[in-house]
């Protein structure tokens, strides 16, 4: 089964590190062109870009993918199975006729649940204990191909986005594996997805992160852990952003306006909320570095009292 790779981040990453592992043909890797990133806008390669040169795999990085030139390197390939796994851009007409057999995907949800950007992130967000993955033939709509295979995982109380998204990049790799095995041999089914329960899950902002005080503590934990490592959580303090990195829900009720410092200790700050009362254990100020709630509260003097934005 000779392979083309699309992908550009590091989920994409780990399941291209598994398929060479397991000595699957990649004959070329395909990923965006390189980006400043971080805040010195350094131009790095993409996890997939650096993989792919490690292992001598040729790259391509098109800016366009209906580009003629790119289209006929494709071609000479003569490839059986694309992947795709968070590249980035979708895929044209062009290049999904290009394999022998097709193009597959891996994405972070039980399709036709969270189709778009973010679905590990809305999973968390939303609450939800359980959530998985699913591996299915791309057509020219997104995320709405169907369905090759798809496995449950289970969303635990304390998991962060990151948390998930390392779990199930792992996990979706050996199943990746064994399931271009199974379309090999020809030992697969392809079972279309439900429209009328489709979801989505737009990508996310940075004003999606904003904490609105008056919201339960527990959807405001929900949001802190569904929104790392990127925009993060965040209030205000004095006027300057403050990032939430990490909460826990406390059995206390507040009495108390939303936002409002109920206490301090040295387990964190307890704030108001909607419904009940949340603690924050570790904070990122602005222009500063990541610390400990309690740290934070005795630098910059938050007392019982002090409002949160």
């Amino acid at each position: 089964m000779k392979i083309i790779f699309f992908g550009s981040d590091d989920f994409a990453g780990e399941n291209l590190r598994k398929l060479i592992e397991e000595g699957f043909s990649v004959l070329a890797c395909v990923t965006q062109p390189d980006r400043p990133a971080g805040r010195g806008l350094k131009v790095v390669p993409s996890p997939i870009k650096a993989m792919a040169q490690e292992k001598k795999i040729p790259v391509f990085q098109p800016e366009d993918l209906k580009d003629q030139n790119f289209l006929e390197q494709l071609e000479g390939f003569q490839a059986d199975l694309f992947i795709v796994i968070a590249y980035g851009k979708i895929l044209p007409p062009a290049v999904l006729k290009t394999p022998k057999m097709f193009c597959i995907n891996v994405h972070g949800s039980l399709l036709p649940a969270y189709r778009g950007a973010a679905p590990i992130n809305r999973a968390i967000i939303n609450g939800d204990g359980q959530t998985g993955f699913s591996i299915i033939k791309i057509n020219t709509k997104m995320d709405a191909g169907e369905i090759i295979v798809q496995e449950k995982m289970t969303i635990h109380d304390d998991d962060t986005a990151q948390d998930l998204r390392e779990r199930m990049a792992r996990q979706s790799a050996v199943c990746l594996c064994r399931t271009v095995n199974q379309l090999e041999v020809g030992a697969f089914s392809l079972t279309p997805q439900d429209e009328s329960s489709v979801t989505l899950a737009p990508k996310l902002t940075k004003e999606l992160g904003h904490i609105d005080w008056k919201r339960s503590a527990l959807e405001i934990h929900n949001l802190a852990r569904g929104l790392l490592p990127w925009p993060a959580a965040y209030t205000l303090y004095k006027g300057k952003t403050l990032k939430v990195l990490k909460t826990a829900l406390v059995p206390d009720a507040a009495d108390a306006e939303p936002g409002k410092v109920l206490r301090v200790t040295k387990e964190g700050i307890f704030v108001a909320c909607g419904k009940n009362s949340l603690l924050l254990t570790r904070v990122h100020p602005e222009s500063g570095k990541p610390m400990d709630a309690a740290s934070f509260a005795a630098g910059h003097k938050v007392q019982p009292g002090t409002c949160f934005e």
